[in-house]
């Protein structure tokens, strides 16, 4: 193997060797992070409207209320486009929403999961069966932008804790501070050719086809996981009219 996108061939010793040493750099990379989770436990908090309005399956409700009588809520803030079909939708709040599948250990901890959609219910709600996610799932009136977000824009991640009948916010991020969501970059981390990405600093040769305004999470025009769902014959038209395709060019 002697291609210039292959890594070198060595010993089993030898590359032994080198994992040995890259580990190091793993456990050191570990513990920074358990010590930045301890720091964020210890922010203080602030208060926000228990009784903002949201928009769920079952009618209007308040904030309070979606965290199902847990104390703790962790809500991804989902972008979307009105009137455009489920191929201008998000393509980044669409990786990063539909790789939280399995909530019921988030529900031992005492932790509700909830997404925030940014359009009318009716509309995104369709979305989320198309994509055959089964998470709880929320649309923001205009009237509660801002005692939610707050100046801040859709597609942030933000975690609540409830006390009694008051709700706080104990931490909010956005940009790459939402990828612990996403196990797919984990797990592409750990191959020998990384996510693919211009950004990468990966050896001169190695395949990295992906640009990172929405690209990466593209496919022939529409979100990547979009694909997978039309195969099986799920219905993507949102609007009773023929889907278009196009990027919508939004973020995270």
């Amino acid at each position: 193997m002697t291609a210039p996108n292959t890594p070198p061939v060595v010993s089993r010793r030898e590359w032994l060797a080198a994992i040995d040493t890259l580990r190091v750099r793993e456990k050191a990379h570990t513990r920074e992070g358990d010590a930045i989770a301890a720091a964020r436990r210890r922010l203080p908090m602030t208060e926000v409207d228990a009784s903002a309005p949201l928009v769920g399956g079952d009618g209007e409700v308040p904030l309070i209320d979606v965290f199902e009588g847990r104390i703790q809520l962790f809500v991804s803030y989902h972008m979307w486009h009105d009137g455009h079909p489920a191929a201008g939708q998000c393509e980044g709040c669409t990786f990063f929403t539909g790789q939280v599948r399995e909530l019921s250990y988030l529900h031992q901890r005492d932790v509700t999961f909830a997404v925030f959609c940014q359009g009318p219910f009716e509309e995104s709600d369709r979305y989320r069966r198309f994509m055959g996610w089964e998470m709880p799932w929320y649309s923001v009136p205009a009237e509660a932008h801002e005692r939610l977000l707050a100046g801040r824009h859709f597609g942030m991640k933000a975690a609540y804790l409830r006390d009694g009948d008051r709700v706080f916010e104990t931490y909010w991020t956005t940009g790459r501070g939402v990828e612990p969501m996403a196990p797919s970059y984990g797990i592409l981390d750990m191959t020998v050719h990384g996510r693919q990405e211009t950004w990468e600093d990966s050896p001169p040769g190695r395949p990295q086809p992906y640009e990172t305004r929405g690209q990466q999470f593209r496919k022939d025009g529409r979100p990547t996981a979009q694909w997978a769902r039309i195969t099986a014959g799920h219905d993507d038209d949102l609007h009773g009219t023929p889907s278009r395709t196009g990027g919508s060019g939004c973020c995270p």
